[in-house]
């Protein structure tokens, strides 16, 4: 069988052309004028930050998201602002980080789905479909690494990233993107996929490979590609760079001026942690005390929102223990968590945060209805009086307290959940992103609002991926990588590059 993809080469040995490409979504600039380009026969690897604009590239190019400005060409195809089919047409392929794995029909049908070659008289063709895939498995070097009777629920996390492998190269691939593609696999099964990626190389692909582990990037790519805020910041033959310069140009921002807080921690201990052991974790222990926030950083995957979520008792627990005020708390889900006096404000407030065709005043009160309630029933008038002093304190924007919450702008939405809080009074107030999607003025009032509680005596866990927000606001700063935590960060020595360098794992955690 020989190589298919030499013939669809141009003359310029450019597959993919991107040029002023910009992507903005409200209140956030994706991508800003994003040019670049990637040859047949190379792999490009594109790095930076969560939220420099890696996943919204793929996403357009893949068809998922169209773009504001600029044009795409693959090969000799325009595919400025094409849908996922015309994508697919063009030879572009994307290996998601979650396999879409339909989970009632077999590794065939996977493969094909969407796809079925046609026998005639409306026959699909399941022997031409199980004989391509077998020549696919001989010529990568799958064989014996997968059932093709085996249903997608039965699959390993190795075996689904085969099943999108295939769907990739079964046809017509002239652009295949891996992003993270390595994040669920072990040692000896991200090197069998180094191998596949040579070989696709050899054969004539053009690679993109998206990924947060630099010695991966260093190993496997010709040339990085560095994104930070959606602009991009080098372009770099990897033979040529290194790890630590990589590092700067994702991080080497001017730290915005804003809001900082003064130190008001106490020697008080609010929450000790101890071998907390979780599917995410293993053995993980620190404490945060009264008056103090402390930030927890790490990039996608690291373990942040999972562990917030065994605290607060989403998750379950395997071992370890939970302490607040030294007692300790046996929790098994969230309500159990706010009878220990524990509060949480999600990242995915609308989903997960919010009812939002309930009213402002039912949203800020859901931490304290037992309060105020009689024999299960709500007195309303109570209600008012006792939550409207905290929409009025957070200058929460409404038309009235019986507004939908979900009629609300981002930052006021945000607002509302921080007040349902302000009003429960936890001892301790678990925060994941709590000032994402949220404009300058919202975030500075959210700031100011934390530093308040902080010097109230609350105990704050900020989860966040913004740099200037964990360098401004944190006392101290536990870096997450892989489910473990790092020794904390004092504020005095905490920088971008430490912080990226621990989550990276080019530091060694101690």
């Amino acid at each position: 069988m020989e190589a298919p993809y030499l013939a669809d080469m141009n003359d310029e040995n450019n597959a993919l052309k991107v040029r002023g490409v910009s992507k903005s979504f409200p209140g956030v600039k994706a991508l800003d004028d994003f040019t670049m380009d990637v040859s047949f026969g190379e792999v490009a690897a594109f790095v930076g930050e969560n939220g420099a604009g890696k996943s919204t590239l793929l996403k357009i190019l893949s068809g998922d998201y169209s773009l504001d400005e600029g044009t795409i060409h693959l090969d000799e195809t325009e595919m400025t602002n094409a849908g996922p089919l015309e994508s697919r047409r063009a030879g572009f392929r994307l290996v998601r980080q979650e396999p879409e794995i339909i989970p009632h029909v077999n590794v065939v049908e996977n493969v094909f789905v969407g796809e079925f070659p046609n026998a005639g008289f409306g026959r699909v063709d399941f022997a031409a479909m199980r004989g391509k895939i077998q020549d696919l498995l001989r010529r990568y070097g799958f064989v014996g690494m997968i059932d093709l009777d085996a249903h997608g629920r039965t699959l390993s996390p190795a075996q689904m990233h085969i099943v999108e492998i295939l769907r990739a190269l079964k046809e017509g691939v002239k652009v295949i993107a891996f992003d993270e593609p390595t994040s669920s696999l072990t040692v000896e099964e991200a090197n069998r996929l180094f191998e596949l990626i040579r070989r696709l190389r050899a054969e004539g692909l053009a690679i993109v490979y998206v990924s947060h582990r630099l010695h991966e990037v260093m190993e496997i790519s010709d040339r990085v590609l560095v994104l930070k805020d959606g602009v991009l910041t080098g372009d770099l033959v990897t033979a040529d760079t290194s790890e630590p310069e990589i590092v700067r140009l994702m991080v080497g921002r001017e730290l915005a001026h804003g809001f900082k807080r003064e130190e008001t921690s106490t020697d008080e201990v609010v929450l000790e942690v101890e071998d907390l052991r979780s599917r995410w974790h293993e053995n993980v222990s620190f404490k945060i005390r009264a008056g103090e926030i402390v930030g927890f950083a790490g990039l996608v995957g690291a373990g942040r929102t999972e562990l917030a979520k065994v605290i607060f008792g989403e998750y379950q627990r395997l071992g370890g223990s939970i302490r607040i005020d030294g007692e300790t708390k046996h929790i098994r889900n969230p309500a159990d968590a706010i009878a220990a006096n524990i509060g949480f404000a999600p990242e995915n407030r609308k989903a997960e945060g919010l009812i939002l065709v309930r009213s402002v005043i039912e949203n800020v009160s859901l931490a304290v209805f037992s309060a105020l309630s009689r024999f299960g029933i709500l007195r309303s008038r109570q209600m008012m009086r006792s939550v409207s002093p905290y929409v009025r304190q957070l200058d929460i924007k409404t038309p009235s307290m019986s507004q939908q919450v979900g009629k609300l702008s981002g930052g006021n939405q945000q607002k509302v959940v921080l007040a349902r809080w302000l009003a429960a009074k936890p001892r301790l107030l678990i925060l994941d992103e709590p000032t994402r999607a949220v404009d300058v003025g919202a975030k500075a009032e959210i700031y100011r609002l934390m530093d308040e509680l902080a010097r109230s005596g609350m105990a704050i866990m900020m989860i966040s991926s913004e740099m200037p927000e964990l360098l401004f606001m944190s006392d101290r700063i536990i870096v997450m990588r892989n489910g473990a935590i790092s020794r904390p960060i004092e504020k005095a020595d905490a920088t971008e590059e430490a912080i990226v360098s621990l989550a990276l794992g080019t530091v060694a955690i101690q």
